[in-house]
């Protein structure tokens, strides 16, 4: 039977705090589960639960009992560090989205108009927010989820406990990958772009050949509907292109790997 408490010594206490760091650090900064939309406390239910399953099945080596305080924190915090990290590939994801929200919501002149964001709980840009909506439906429909959690099993077979070492390798593929933000944001929202940027040129042209024309009071509405519309036509190729920085998740989470298992 699975005992209540599966603790027979104080190493096996800190062996499983230790790995609930780790789990703790994945799901603090995952998306979906990592933002404010869902309370702490079912946060907590779900990190603790996924330890526990994770605990009697892992057959790794138990680390030394540390030999202060001091110690068993930097242990702990390294395996927030794993987890943060892992993270943070799908993180990259979410940020390009809502970074061409904003470049979509200064086109069509929704700069002014904010609302809370309930992953973040600030205030965003609607686009942003719509669009990070949409990114969340497919990370979920896609189980993309479900590539952390296996991911959770095997970082212990890859990294030890207390190994995680920040290598010159690991920092330059972190940076490498944080460029992608702009690379996927301005990809989603190019056709939002390309067209309200003809749009202006077009609206250019008419203020000069009819100047009596309000183009402020045209350009306006015309450009909300115009970049509703072309947003309505282009979700498959905003879906395509979400899909395609999903499906690279796993690949680099390997090289992760790799990278923070030879870091030291």
């Amino acid at each position: 039977m699975f005992p209540l408490v599966p603790f027979t010594s104080p190493r096996e206490v800190v062996y499983f705090m230790l790995i609930l760091s780790r789990v703790a650090g994945i799901f603090a900064a995952m998306p979906v589960f990592g933002g404010r939309r869902l309370p702490n406390r079912f946060k907590v239910i779900v990190i603790f639960m996924i330890t526990l399953v994770c605990f009697p099945a892992l057959s790794v080596a138990q680390p030394e009992m540390p030999p202060d305080v001091f110690t068993l924190a930097l242990l702990a915090f390294s395996e927030i560090m794993i987890g943060l990290t892992l993270a943070f590939i799908a993180q990259i994801v979410f940020a390009a989205i809502e970074f061409s929200g904003q470049i979509i919501g200064m086109q069509m002149g929704l700069t002014i108009s904010s609302i809370l964001d309930p992953s973040l709980g600030t205030q965003a840009q609607v686009m942003s927010v719509i669009q990070s909506l949409f990114a969340t439906l497919l990370f979920m429909s896609l189980n993309i989820h479900h590539v952390f959690i296996r991911a959770i099993i095997d970082s212990f077979h890859v990294i030890p406990l207390g190994g995680w070492r920040l290598s010159e390798e690991l920092v330059k593929f972190l940076v490498t990958h944080t460029a992608d933000i702009f690379i996927i944001g301005i990809r989603l929202a190019a056709p939002v772009m390309v067209t309200l940027l003809l749009t202006s040129v077009a609206l250019g042209i008419m203020a000069r050949a009819f100047p009596q024309m309000n183009v402020f009071m045209v350009s306006m509405p015309l450009n909300v509907g115009l970049g509703f519309l072309v947003l309505g036509m282009t979700l498959p190729i905003f879906f395509h292109v979400l899909e395609a920085s999903f499906g690279s998740i796993h690949t680099q989470i390997e090289q992760l790997f790799r990278l923070m298992s030879k870091g030291g």
